[in-house]
């Protein structure tokens, strides 16, 4: 059975990052964008990452252009508006597709698993996938679902 620790993805810096590192973690996966209306959910995620990072949480953010061009930077300026706007210290990957031919295999995954109101398709910047401890996904969130909303299920599968 695949889970979400079969897959690998490269970091912002350029450096290959196997998903199995974060094995027996809750993980929460989110494509993001630095120019959309939704950006500033960057705040909130920021403060789900620190308030249950040291009970098991990983926040895993995935810059993609694919919505209105709202990620046209390079990942030296992605990196550097993460961190001066929204102080991020959470891990940041290079930019990819979520949807059609080139969609990264994490979001293939992700998709097939946990459909959402279009199908197997991301509606936006900011869907969010919750994943358990066991490399299973949990949930899938809207777009619009503001961070703060999440605590809930992070807390249960951080019990679990």
């Amino acid at each position: 059975m695949t889970s979400f620790y079969d897959f690998k993805a490269t970091t912002l810096t350029g450096q290959e990052a196997a998903m199995e590192q974060y094995k027996g973690k809750v993980v929460l996966v989110v494509n993001t964008a630095s120019k959309c209306g939704l950006t500033p959910q960057y705040k909130g995620l920021q403060e789900l990452y620190d308030t249950y990072k040291d009970q098991g949480l990983v926040i895993l953010g995935f810059p993609c252009n694919q919505f209105g061009k709202q990620e046209p930077g390079s990942a030296d300026q992605i990196s550097e508006f993460c961190e001066i706007n929204y102080g991020v210290e959470f891990p940041m990957f290079g930019k990819i597709d979520v949807n059609g031919k080139d969609t990264h295999p994490v979001f293939e995954y992700l998709k097939d698993e946990l459909p959402g109101t279009l199908g197997k398709k991301i509606k936006w910047n900011f869907t969010k996938f919750l994943v358990g401890k066991d490399g299973q996904p949990i949930k899938r969130f809207a777009p619009t679902t503001k961070p703060e909303d999440i605590k809930k299920h992070i807390e249960k599968a951080l019990a679990a």
